[in-house]
């Protein structure tokens, strides 16, 4: 059975230049990331004397964009990558099997354009915005241009240019780690002695979106005060480093009095079980999500991972992180004991684990996705690329 590469395209207003990519998601490895492989094909007769450039663009929106007022701006714009498509410039250019396939289907007037990501580059996280938000999401993201111009400083004419939308993202590692992690506390009480113990302990440290995360508990009340109620939390933390500000909200949460009131001497365990998944937070204001907010495959934001020989809270653009955080309340009086567990939220990596990979991914609706990340390029037969239009995607991207 021959199976289908979906390839998705687009043109410019004109039709005289279109550009095809593989995929829109690029991943960033750690020690390197997915180079940006597109091919540009264009009119013969419209590009005599004509020069054509690419530009890969980030935008850093860390301010809502109706509280610009006399010249003020809350966003970023960077081109992080520029290259000449037409007349190359580098004819030796080493190509990707993805560009080799594209060319030898589409012909002479197709040429490949290639990107890198700067090895500092965060990754790709939208901001869900509220009701009553006007204007672009904040967070970062990432488009490629294509342009005709006499120059790559050149402005471009929105007929003869094109605008792509696409994501960093960031996979698990390939092994999880055996490390399981867990929290102890205690609190004691004024005018009143023994205290109440609380541990935590998750069954992993990164977890895969769509997966279920397990919590035991175990209370243990050598005070005289007595546990009214258990409140469990996860936790989604997000740092803009460009403002130094920071914000935590809850993407799933339950409360429970089962084995509640926890008397004076007593002791309870139980393991508890969340799943935080951005449907469940459609409507939130403040939510990280992974790159844009109308496809259908969105997940929430990924954990940050810091570069080899680097902390996540070096990282620049939007920092995020995640903890289980469990509340006992202890009473009008004994107010509450609480403790923060943390872990770590990602996407697997292609060809790890591949049956958690797919159970999760279904959840996400993403399985399409995956699988044309893991299609083979070496495959002679070019008569099974689909192409697939950037349509959709028109309204998330500059102007």
């Amino acid at each position: 059975m021959v199976v289908a590469v979906k390839v998705y395209k687009k043109t410019t207003p004109n039709g005289k230049m279109t550009v095809y990519l593989g995929k829109r998601d690029f991943i960033d490895h750690g020690d390197y990331c997915d180079p940006v492989d597109g091919v540009v094909v264009l009119d013969e007769e419209y590009m005599r004397g004509r020069k054509v450039f690419g530009q890969l663009v980030t935008i850093y929106r860390y301010g809502r964009e109706e509280d610009e007022v006399m010249g003020l701006k809350f966003s970023k714009e960077l081109v992080i990558g520029k290259e000449q498509v037409y007349p190359m410039v580098n004819a030796k250019m080493e190509m990707t099997p993805m560009q080799e396939r594209l060319i030898k289907k589409l012909g002479a007037n197709a040429f490949p354009v290639t990107f890198h990501f700067p090895q500092s580059s965060p990754s790709s996280v939208t901001l869900q915005p509220g009701e009553d938000d006007q204007g672009k999401p904040l967070g970062v993201e990432y488009y490629i241009k294509v342009f005709v111009g006499d120059n790559e400083d050149d402005k471009s004419h929105k007929r003869s240019s094109i605008s792509l939308t696409i994501k960093k993202l960031q996979y698990a590692p390939p092994t999880r780690g055996k490390r399981l992690p867990s929290s102890l506390v205690s609190k004691g009480f004024t005018f009143s002695q023994g205290k109440i113990n609380l541990e935590v302990t998750l069954d992993r440290e990164t977890y895969y979106h769509g997966e279920k995360i397990s919590a035991n508990l175990v209370v243990t009340n050598n005070s005289r005060k007595t546990v009214k109620s258990i409140k469990v939390f996860v936790v989604q933390h997000c740092e803009v480093t460009m403002v130094n500000a920071q914000f935590s909200k809850h993407v799933a949460s339950l409360e429970t009095r089962e084995g509640c009131p926890i008397t004076p001497g007593a002791s309870f365990t139980k393991t508890f079980f969340l799943v935080p998944l951005a449907s469940s937070n459609k409507d939130r204001r403040g939510i990280a999500l992974d790159g844009h907010l109308r496809e259908d495959d969105v997940n929430l934001a990924s954990s940050t991972l810091g570069a080899e020989g680097k902390t996540s809270a070096e990282s620049m653009g939007i920092v995020i992180s995640y903890s289980l955080r469990v509340k006992l309340n202890c009473g009008t009086l004994g107010g509450e004991l609480q403790t923060d567990v943390p872990f770590k939220l990602l996407n697997p990596a292609p060809g790890t684990v591949e049956r958690e990979r797919v159970n999760a991914m279904k959840k996400m609706k993403s399985i399409e996705r995956h699988r044309y990340e893991n299609s083979n390029y070496d495959d002679e037969d070019d008569s099974n690329i689909v192409f697939e239009d950037f349509a959709r995607m028109r309204m998330n991207e500059p102007e």
